[in-house]
């Protein structure tokens, strides 16, 4: 008979939330009261954008991220919408422009400028005009450049090419209308090749956005979908929504097969959204109760029973939107590896909540921060039209490993092309772990030559983690522990560097197979 663990081994079990202090807040931030179920918040590593309550028309206010405190109540808005603003979204490849749509059925893009606002913006870079209706959701395409995808409640999904010069495009280069209600969400695989839909007529629908064909459909009656998520390259898609008791469900499902739910658990009988968020770098999924002050957090499982519950943070506070700040805003020496900011409309405040791993150690922590997602496309916004499909290019998190550049005059178009995907060449997808940026690999090179020397000069005057110059042998029992503990840290710190070896091995590994492969296709 097999022995199966009472508890399943994590290193993420203890993951607990930590709400900001006072003065790491935002105050006195009028935010919107309108209904509509989305995040009303989006966040980079510079700054926080909310929509507000304003009269006429519609606005939303961008906040330097470290201008905590209270907010100036004349504090400059983005004003150019006639409606309501229904949904916002940073670029991920340019901190400085943002997405925005709004009941007025247009969609707009927003420079914003790198000092402190001093008055209204009123005029975009660009605006969008397609949907005959009010717009209430817009995404931003996870690896190709320029894409945006923007849904109406005139039931169509459009998909915009804003590489060009045009103020004004009247004219999408793609239009989705397979829906025969309103989209109520949108979410990507991570190389955007496939887009997942929840509509109103609560079907569940996988799309080519490209061909525009309903690859696959959903209609399971029992569950009544109101968001889905695609939970990276797992082929699985996490839904939320309601029974037929109108209890508030998730559910879990296999990507190639959407007749049945793989898992379906209800939570509890409250009557807010349900808004899910994966990290795709810990398989964690957090989902999050508009309405009551519930975070509840999951880890993901390739194997049965897929969704392992981890924890669940409470406040008393309820929130109205949420927004997630992406990971290379994080503060690692925190051991910090998500954070929410929590829209509070009864008290005017933004709260943000740090999901932390409880560590002693201070250095980086290599096992909880693999490469994620940089901030250079891995695609021209053509080539994805053109049917190319590339993963995302990774960054390390790691300080001083290579900075991490979001304006697009820095981007360098040859080194991306040469350090993509091999999946043209070879039959199967390179895994992201085994992305990297040719500039980071030499750095690693660099720092690998740099550490072997240290190790030299070290192991010439170091024996069993003590200097045999200076540190005679123990005589008694308490001097005998003091080696013992300096010896235990020696042995942690050795791991730690060959675990660094390891990634920087990988990573000399795949820059050498991506010079065969350059060397061989010419």
């Amino acid at each position: 008979m097999s022995w199966h663990p009472q508890y399943r081994s994590s290193k993420f079990r203890h993951v607990y939330g930590k709400a900001a202090s006072k003065d790491k807040c935002y105050d006195c931030v009028p935010i919107t009261r309108n209904v509509h179920d989305n995040h009303f918040c989006a966040v980079n590593p510079h700054f926080i954008a909310v929509v507000t309550e304003c009269a006429g028309g519609g606005a939303f206010l961008v906040i330097p991220i470290h201008q905590t405190g209270k907010l100036d109540p004349h504090y400059p808005k983005i004003c150019g919408h006639k409606g309501n603003v229904l949904d916002i979204k940073w670029n991920p490849f340019n901190d400085f422009v943002i997405a925005s749509c709004s009941e007025d059925a247009t969609v707009k893009i927003w420079d914003i400028p790198k000092h402190l606002l001093t008055r209204n913006i009123t005029s975009p870079k660009k605006e969008l005009l397609g949907h005959v209706r009010r717009v209430g959701l817009i995404e931003w395409h996870p690896t190709a450049n320029n894409i945006l995808f923007s849904s109406g409640y005139d039931y169509k999904i459009m998909i915009w090419n804003l590489d060009t010069k045009e103020a004004v495009i009247s004219n999408p280069v793609k239009v989705l209308d397979a829906h025969k209600d309103v989209v109520l969400s949108m979410s990507f695989n991570t190389d955007g090749s496939l887009l997942a839909t929840a509509c109103r007529d609560r079907k569940i629908r996988l799309i080519d956005p490209r061909g525009g064909t309903v690859l696959q459909e959903a209609s399971y009656k029992s569950h009544r979908v109101n968001k889905v998520l695609f939970l990276g390259n797992v082929n699985k898609l996490f839904s939320t929504g309601t029974s037929r008791w109108n209890n508030r469900q998730i559910a879990l499902w296999d990507q190639n097969d959407l007749s049945v739910p793989l898992l379906e658990e209800d939570l509890d009988g409250s009557s807010g959204l349900l808004f899910p968020f994966y990290d795709s770098d810990t398989h964690m999924l957090y989902v999050v109760g508009k309405g009551d002050g519930n975070i509840r957090y999951y880890e993901i499982s390739p194997e049965k029973p897929y969704l392992n519950y981890l924890m669940e943070y409470r406040s008393h506070l309820p929130q109205k939107g949420i927004g997630m700040m992406p990971k290379r805003g994080l503060e690692v020496s925190a051991c910090e590896i998500f954070r929410f900011y929590k829209l509070i409309p009864t008290k005017s405040l933004i709260e943000p909540i740090s999901m932390i791993v409880p560590r002693r150690s201070e250095s980086y922590q290599e096992d909880i921060y693999p490469l994620t997602t940089g901030t250079q496309p891995s695609l021209t916004a053509q080539e994805w039209l053109n049917g190319v499909n590339k993963g995302p290019l990774l960054v390390s998190l790691r300080p001083g490993s290579g900075t991490v550049n979001s304006l697009p005059q820095f981007l360098e178009p040859e080194p991306v092309m040469k350090t993509t995907d091999l999946s043209q060449h070879q039959g199967g997808r390179m895994p992201l772990e085994d992305m990297q940026k040719p500039s980071e690999t030499e750095d690693s090179r660099k720092q690998l030559k740099v550490e072997e020397k240290l190790l030299k000069n070290e192991q010439m005057c170091l024996s069993n983690g003590f200097d045999i110059f200076e540190c005679p042998p123990p005589k008694t029992e308490n001097e005998l522990l003091q080696m013992f503990y300096r010896q235990q840290e020696e042995i942690r710190r050795l791991r730690e560097l060959v675990n660094q070896r390891d990634v920087q091995i990988k990573q000399l590994e795949l820059e050498l197979r991506n010079l065969c492969m350059d060397t061989g296709s010419y």
